[in-house]
């Protein structure tokens, strides 16, 4: 089936239409002259599976790897060589990747509190960015962030990649231009997921295989200890951000997205570490945000990080409320939307592989395909043929509401914020973590 036929006949009820205006990615290594050279920062697990993808991708080449862990080096060099013919430099230092003329954007997907301070500097450098969520560590650096990609006049392109998604991206327009469930006014969203504990940590020496200075980068130096590197510094608030930055960041976004919103004027956050006995784990384990906006809209979330009972039968997901009816999302690239009375008037699917192969000649695991996508959006994006589905301003003011949850939680009163920029009103103590200290000589600047 040629695409042109694909997309009059669409086998998923309302797929066609969201195909139509997107380039979707071939997978393959022959790539097309205009190539784009790419190095990516942190390559242990989502950088890894960003770089295997984009090397996929004709006219993306992985030119660099930037790692400070010999481990994830080897993995990040493994998963490109099946996906391209060359074979990337390794530079350890992000100062020195930066002076390098020959590629042209960067992918970072470190640990949290590297994100805006790389993304920074990558612009200052020249360089376009496609910075992994949450594309900051406090709100601070994420206006930063903004300033820079304005400043330097880069693409910067967070990764919440449901923007890119065709049948989301369908649903929307369904929904803000079409009216198909009335009047939005409420969202609701939940993650759930079945982490264990994470123990009491013992200083020990640094590993040989880890820079354990340039891992901390920006953030003030800590003693090492064995239970933070590679995955559970996301507990921890001096580099992590929750799990509301971790994954509640993806259907905030959309939430805010499918509403038509952007600062909320009042924030109130309940959870704590209930889970398990007190260990290193200092962020919620469980957790319940509500945001309200002008206009008479408000947006909940959900999250448990400890205990995998699903909620409207998926992990995770979103719910859209509207005057006419309700539009549910299960995670990945599907809806469905019933009338006031809970009738199915409409339901999405996400693509099958004859789908997929009939628009890419091609079939690859869904969630490759699905980032993809978003990958290509930043590629065009560069060659001047698109505009970004998630420039870095729609990426800060999304991350800004998981920023603001965690202020909420950690200062354990209602923030009452600014609705032109999120800012918290009258109350000093909470606007304490609006930045946060940095080591001697790292902190970012505009």
């Amino acid at each position: 089936m040629k695409r042109r036929d694909f997309i009059k006949t669409g086998t998923a009820a309302g797929l066609g239409a969201g195909l139509t205006h997107l380039n979707f990615p071939v997978f393959g290594k022959n790539a097309p002259s205009n190539k784009i050279v790419l190095g990516v920062m942190g390559v242990n697990s989502r950088g890894n599976w960003l770089a295997q993808t984009a090397a996929k991708i004709p006219g993306a080449e992985i030119g660099y790897i930037c790692d400070v862990e010999d481990g994830a080096i080897a993995k990040g060099m493994k998963a490109v060589a099946g996906a391209q013919e060359r074979k990337p430099t390794v530079i350890r230092d992000i100062r020195k990747l930066l002076e390098q003329k020959d590629f042209d954007a960067l992918i970072v997907a470190t640990p949290d509190h590297w994100h805006a301070p790389a993304a920074i500097m990558a612009t200052a450098a020249g360089k376009h960015v496609y910075v992994e969520k949450p594309c900051a560590h406090n709100p601070h650096e994420g206006e930063l962030l903004v300033a820079a990609a304005a400043k330097y006049d880069r693409h910067v392109q967070m990764g919440n990649q449901r923007r890119s998604w065709p049948n989301l991206q369908q649903a929307v327009k369904e929904v803000r231009e079409e009216g198909i469930i009335g009047e939005v006014y409420y969202a609701r969203g939940w993650y759930v997921n079945d982490r264990k504990p994470i123990g009491i940590g013992k200083k020990i020496a640094v590993p040989a295989t880890l820079d354990w200075d340039l891992w901390q980068g920006p953030a003030p130096r800590k003693d090492y200890l064995d239970n933070i590197v590679h995955y559970n510094w996301h507990w921890r608030w001096h580099w992590g951000t929750s799990e509301t930055c971790n994954n509640a960041t993806h259907e905030l976004d959309c939430m805010r997205w499918f509403l038509g919103v952007e600062f909320p004027t009042k924030v109130t956050s309940a959870g704590g570490r209930y889970a398990y006995p007190p260990d290193d784990w200092e962020t919620p384990d469980t957790q319940t945000l509500n945001f309200e906006f002008e206009g008479g809209k408000a947006i909940a979330w959900e999250g448990r990080s400890c205990h995998p009972f699903n909620l409207e039968g998926s992990g995770r997901g979103f719910t859209i409320f509207g005057t006419k009816g309700a539009l549910y999302n299960t995670g990945g690239d599907s809806y469905k939307i019933v009338d006031i009375s809970n009738k199915v008037i409409k339901e999405v699917k996400q693509m099958d592989k004859d789908q997929q192969r009939s628009v890419t000649n091609t079939v690859s695991p869904a969630g490759e395909f699905l980032d993809a996508i978003h990958i290509q959006n930043f590629l065009d994006s560069i060659r001047g043929n698109a505009k970004l589905n998630s420039e870095i301003n729609i990426g800060y003011r999304s991350t800004l509401l998981c920023l603001l949850g965690n202020i909420a939680q950690r200062t354990g009163r209602v923030l009452h914020t600014d609705p032109k920029n999120g800012h918290i009103l009258g109350d000093a103590a909470a606007m304490k973590f609006w930045g946060r200290d940095y080591e001697k000589g790292w902190a970012p600047k505009v």
